[in-house]
């Protein structure tokens, strides 16, 4: 239901599952698995995965912090996207591999619910994509000390509020690992 013309194919986005991220992440091993499901699905059934790494003054490019966690290997003939603002698409080339791969679909998994992942979400769906989240694929740090609600209440507010998304010609969403179908 994209409306991006001629742009049928369906990726997986990986965004920002990397050391200094998801260290101290709420759920980490069981969203870090969840996230290892869908690539591997994604792989078998010949689907782009497209990684997002996130660089900081706290990811320096090529430090331990930066680097996606050891669980999960990126093959070297997937697109990497450096970024350095929450919105994916905002600065990078992530538009331009997707225009490349024909992508007007995007299956998002990763870190942080509350700032890159949220903002992907929405920058996609503005620049006309359809966007479905996979509601135990994403998690966040605790943030309360800030006034943040704790993290499991900002991931399910997040998939609430997604599930419910809506835009004229496209179609937002969730839909847990176990669920998602890549070629719908």
């Amino acid at each position: 239901m994209t409306t991006l013309e001629n742009r049928p194919n369906t990726a997986l986005i990986v965004i920002d599952v990397q050391n200094g991220v998801v260290e101290s992440a709420h759920e980490r091993d069981v969203v870090v698995a969840n996230v290892g499901s869908l690539v591997e699905k994604a792989r078998q059934e010949d689907v782009p995965v497209v990684w997002v790494q996130h660089s900081s003054e706290g990811l320096a490019k090529g430090s331990d912090n930066w680097r996606i966690v050891p669980e999960l290997a990126p093959d070297d003939s997937e697109p990497l996207v450096d970024k350095n603002f929450g919105d994916s698409f905002e600065d990078t080339t992530l538009e331009t591999v997707l225009s490349g791969l024909g992508v007007g679909r995007l299956i998002v998994a990763g870190a942080q619910t509350d700032e890159c992942i949220r903002s992907t979400l929405h920058g996609a769906i503005v620049r006309g994509y359809d966007a479905t989240l996979v509601s135990d694929a994403h998690t966040t740090q605790d943030k309360t000390e800030w006034g943040a609600p704790p993290p499991d209440k900002v991931i399910a507010h997040t998939n609430l509020y997604w599930t419910y998304h809506t835009a004229p010609g496209r179609k937002a969403g969730t839909v847990e690992t176990k669920d998602v179908n890549f070629g719908e």
